[in-house]
Order: C-alpha cells, then sequence, then structure tokens
C-alpha cells in the first residue's frame, strides 16, 4: 500500500540535516498527513523518508524574553488551538488552523509541515502571513531567517535548499500586541474540506482611526499573498463604511485567482471582495456583516 523505499529517523536537526545531505532525494516527514497520501497515491513511489517527528526541540510553543512568540514546526494543529500563549496573544491562529480538516488530522497534522508543503491553500499561512511570521531555517550552512512571504517560491513549492529544513516559526511583538484578527475560510463543505479561499485579516484600531490592517489570502493566486494596495488605501482612515467600500474595489489589484473544479476564477474574485470586509469587522467591531 505504502511504497517506501527507505526511512531514516532521527533525534536532532543535526542528524536531520545529515541525513537530507547523505539522500539528495529524501522527503521529510513528521505527521505524515500530506506526505503518505502522496505515497499511498503513488505520487511518491519507492521514495526515501526522513522522519523528524521525535526531535524535541522543534516542538512546542515559548514566549521570549522580549515576548517574541516561537512555534516549533513539529507543533500539531490541536496543540496550537489548546495553547495559553496562542489563546492569549494570537487566537486568529489558532482559529485558523482549528479549520484544518479534521480531528484526527489536527492531532497529527503540524504548522511547519502546513507551510512547508508550499500550498496555497494551508489554513495557516495566510494567517500567518498577515502576522509578519518569521521562518527560521536550519541547513549545513548553518540558520538563517526568512519572512514568510519569502518562504513561498511558487506554487509547491518552498525556499528550502538541499539538506535545509524548518526549525521554527516567530511572530514578533511588535506584529502582534495591539492587534485583532479574524479568519474565514469558504469551503464546498463546513467541515473537513479544503479552501474554496481563505482570507485573514489583522489589524490595530486607535480610536475610530485604522492604524494598521494586513489582509492576507490562500487561493487568490499560486502561493499565500498579502494584498499591499488595499492595505495602504485604507491604512490611516476612519474606520466606517467608506473603509469597507474602498476594500471592495482596491482587492482586485491586489490577487490573481484561477479558475479550478472547486470554483471559477469570477466566484473567487466575488469571495475576496466580500471575505475582508467581514473579517476585519468581525475582528474590530466583534459582528458579522
Amino acid at each position: 500500500m505504502y511504497d517506501i523505499e527507505k526511512i531514516t529517523k532521527v533525534n536532532t536537526v543535526a542528524d536531520a540535516i545529515s541525513a537530507l545531505v547523505a539522500s539528495p532525494d529524501a522527503i521529510i516527514i513528521a505527521g505524515g498527513s500530506d506526505v503518505l497520501i502522496k505515497i499511498r497515491e503513488g505520487k511518491l513511489a519507492g521514495c526515501t523518508l526522513v522522519s523528524i517527528r521525535e526531535i524535541p526541540e522543534l516542538k512546542g510553543i515559548k514566549l521570549e524574553k522580549d515576548e517574541t512568540i516561537q512555534i516549533g514546526p513539529l507543533t500539531t494543529f490541536s496543540q496550537l488551538t489548546e495553547n495559553p500563549i496562542i489563546m492569549e496573544r494570537i487566537p486568529v491562529l489558532g482559529n485558523a488552523v482549528d479549520q484544518v480538516g479534521g480531528p484526527q488530522i489536527r492531532n497529527i497534522g503540524t504548522i511547519g509541515g502546513n507551510i512547508s508543503n508550499g500550498v496555497t491553500s494551508a489554513d495557516s499561512a495566510s494567517t500567518l502571513c498577515a502576522l509578519n511570521a518569521e521562518i527560521e531555517i536550519t541547513g549545513p550552512k548553518g540558520v538563517r531567517k526568512v519572512p514568510i512571504l519569502e518562504y513561498y517560491v511558487k506554487a509547491g513549492k518552498v525556499c528550502l535548499e538541499q539538506g535545509e529544513l524548518c526549525t521554527a516559526i516567530r511572530i514578533h511583538p511588535e506584529d502582534y500586541k495591539g492587534y485583532k484578527g479574524h479568519y474565514i475560510k469558504y469551503a464546498m463543505r463546513n467541515a473537513m474540506d479544503i479552501a474554496t479561499l481563505g482570507c485573514s485579516v489583522v489589524a490595530k484600531l486607535n480610536k475610530d482611526i485604522l492604524e494598521d490592517v494586513r489582509i492576507a489570502f490562500g487561493v487568490a493566486g499560486p502561493i499565500p499573498m498579502r494584498c499591499p494596495n488595499t492595505e495602504n488605501a485604507i491604512k490611516g482612515k476612519v474606520l466606517n463604511s467608506d473603509v469597507y467600500e474602498i476594500m471592495r474595489g482596491e482587492i482586485l489589484s491586489d490577487i490573481n485567482p484561477r479558475t479550478s473544479w472547486r470554483a471559477s476564477k469570477e466566484f473567487r474574485v466575488q469571495l475576496a471582495q466580500e471575505l475582508p470586509g467581514r473579517a476585519l469587522k468581525i475582528a474590530l467591531e466583534g459582528q458579522n456583516i
């Protein structure tokens, strides 16, 4: 049923790097919710795997001294949703990953795997983009850090080089303190389905002025994406009905959805015009529109 040539289990990041360097075609596996499906479907027949699921330093969530939130890539979706640091400081991320699959998937699926498969529909990706997350990458040449928007190269591909793996996801205090956010996932079914379109909005309100706003989409283009034109058009404005109208008009300059068997381009455009306003209103005013 699963055609696997070889699997190497490692317990440290250093051993993982060594195994990946020794087998250039090896595939990293953690929870396995994506990789095992591809193997079963024959897309990765005869593959070599490097299992990193037992590396303790890649698990868990902690608050650093400067209040940066560090998330280990092996942290499961369920652990994220239930973690007190996430619940108190960035509940929008917990809300987003709680919409991944069903309970079984959320118990084994990891946030590192969710962003590293390069899929634009990943439920955590748009929210991490809205939070300006920083990705730590470790490999044979040492450690480097990239903004999550630079992590994605093209559809299905991230910027990991030979022998590298994601070793941390960080969200700095200036990117979440004072902000509120909300994620909306539109899918064909109400549960256990891939997003037709996902939208995450994170914003800061100063009295009635929209001091800052970040809008991010999944499935509005080949990779998760931000909306700089729309963001700049509404920053500094009084939060009223005019803001929502501006968003509807400007969003078309930021997105590039396509037609697929799940939905037409036209339907995704319609969703993209509607969802950011709903997410912003829920985040800042606590109500739907």
